[in-house]
């Protein structure tokens, strides 16, 4: 039988990506955000739209007719034991916000494997660099302290390579994708926490999409 991963992720604008990417492998994701873009994305579900090879213009991909199944959620509404994986997709300043400040906390002392995909690499995992020292860095970070509870052993990195926007026409829950290159990242220090990453990125490798022009990848 197929493992089915159960994700939370930080932020629905970058995060609607990896999200996306998911659903088609038939996973299921949490995504967390502000209460009228979590009642938005749980009434109409996720758009993103992106180029494909060999068509014209960009492909939308709805994520109400994938065979993941997708939620949203305001910070405090979640629990982060409840999760495989948890993606961190917000801005680095966000994770200082009230709410969110908390659940980072939570997140941490929960156990639960993290994957950083925000703007730039969160300390934790800086910590696993060798001789690098990551205090001197502590003036780079908007609040340094709301990662001192986590552990670098749970912390990867990966990169953020895809160039996706929210168009400021469109509602919150559509974003555009430029580049749609893949995600690479950084092993766990735990083989079953890297084994995850593997199974996620061998569903999302065999996963199809239908446009209504025939199936493709």
């Amino acid at each position: 039988m197929p493992t089915t991963y159960n994700t939370l992720i930080l932020g629905a604008s970058y995060g609607s990506l990896l999200a996306i990417k998911l659903l088609l492998a038939g996973h299921t994701v949490k995504l967390v955000c502000l209460p009228d873009e979590a009642d938005l994305i749980n009434k109409e579900g996720q758009k993103v739209r992106m180029p494909a090879r060999g068509r014209d213009g960009l492909v939308e991909i709805d994520s109400r007719r994938l065979p993941g199944k997708l939620s949203a959620a305001t910070p405090n509404a979640v629990d982060p034991a409840d999760y495989d994986l948890i993606a961190l997709a917000m801005q680095e300043p966000h994770y200082g916000a009230p709410g969110v400040r908390d659940l980072l906390d939570s997140i941490a002392k929960s156990g639960v494997p993290c994957m950083s995909i925000m703007n730039m690499p969160p300390p934790p995992y800086l910590k696993r660099i060798p001789n690098l020292d990551v205090d001197a860095l502590k003036g780079c970070y908007t609040d340094p302290s709301v990662w001192d509870s986590f552990d670098p052993s749970l912390m990867t990195l990966c990169s953020p390579d895809p160039q996706a926007v929210r168009p400021p026409e469109e509602k919150s829950n559509v974003l555009r994708v430029g580049l749609p290159t893949n995600f690479k990242a950084a092993r766990f220090d735990s083989d079953d926490h890297t084994n995850i990453l593997r199974q996620m990125q061998a569903d999302i490798e065999a996963s199809r999409y239908d446009d209504g022009n025939g199936a493709g990848r």
